[in-house]
C-alpha cells in the first residue's frame, strides 16, 4: 500500500496543538488595515481553531485520519 500523502497547502496553514485541537492564522491582518478597528485588528492576533463540524476534513488534510 502507497503512503497517505499530506496535502501541502493544509501542513501551511494548520497546527496541531498538544491537546489535538487544530489552529489556524485569522484571515484579513495583511494590508488595508487603516479602516480596520483596533479591536477587529487585536482579535485577528489571536489564532482561531478549527469548529467540530470541519475537524474531520482538516484531520483528512494532514494525513491524521
Amino acid at each position: 500500500m502507497p503512503k497517505v500523502k499530506t496535502n501541502s497547502s493544509a501542513k501551511k496553514r494548520f497546527k496541531v496543538t498538544g491537546t489535538g485541537k487544530i489552529t489556524f492564522q485569522k484571515a484579513f491582518k495583511r494590508h488595508i488595515l487603516t479602516k480596520k478597528s483596533t479591536k477587529r485588528k487585536r482579535a485577528m492576533r489571536k489564532d482561531g481553531m478549527v469548529a467540530d463540524s470541519n475537524m474531520h476534513f482538516v484531520k483528512r488534510l494532514l494525513g491524521m485520519k
